[in-house]
């Protein structure tokens, strides 16, 4: 990133093969939309070329890149979460089309149950259980206390156990 952001455009076509799939992944995780995903993968992207003023020497790429990701899949399930109120309220509008699946049974099985927890508590368990994040890097990521990011992964892990019957540790 310290390549692309002192005029090295050909680093950010390494930055972008490095951490696509990553971000991709979690995006598909945090909208479980795949075409929506891609869009939002793209938009990351545009984010950090647009930002890149914005990027602070030294700073851990990484998560900088996944805050960017994290806040355009929150636009996203905001803005979904509205348009499908407004459906709901004008049932002659046509809803958005369902996220497609082609996944095993017991991975839709949790993706499902991933999609019924609150988005702070579905971050925190994706970051944390599919990412790898310690709750330090969480809590930096959301400026909120190391507290605060355990009580959501907690919260979210004890909603998954009842989502899925007690099939063990998410």
């Amino acid at each position: 990133m310290d390549r692309f952001c002192q005029g090295e455009q050909d680093a950010f076509e390494t930055l972008f093969a490095r951490h696509a799939g990553r971000v991709q992944g979690f995006l598909s995780r945090m909208v479980r939309d795949g075409p929506l995903a891609e869009d939002l993968l793209q938009t990351t992207f545009l984010s950090v070329i647009r930002a890149r003023g914005r990027y602070e020497p030294g700073t851990r790429f990484a998560p900088w890149l996944l805050t960017i990701a994290a806040n355009a899949a929150r636009d996203a399930l905001r803005h979904r979460h509205h348009v499908d109120a407004y459906a709901r309220e004008n049932p002659g509008t046509p809803a958005s089309v369902p996220p497609t699946v082609g996944d095993p049974a017991a991975r839709k099985h949790i993706e499902d149950a991933l999609q019924q927890l609150p988005p702070d508590q579905r971050e925190a368990v994706i970051l944390a259980k599919v990412e790898g994040w310690s709750f330090e890097e969480i809590a930096s990521l959301r400026e909120i206390s190391v507290g605060a990011a355990r009580l959501r992964a907690h919260r979210g892990y004890e909603k998954l156990r009842q989502l899925l019957g007690g099939l063990g540790e998410p």
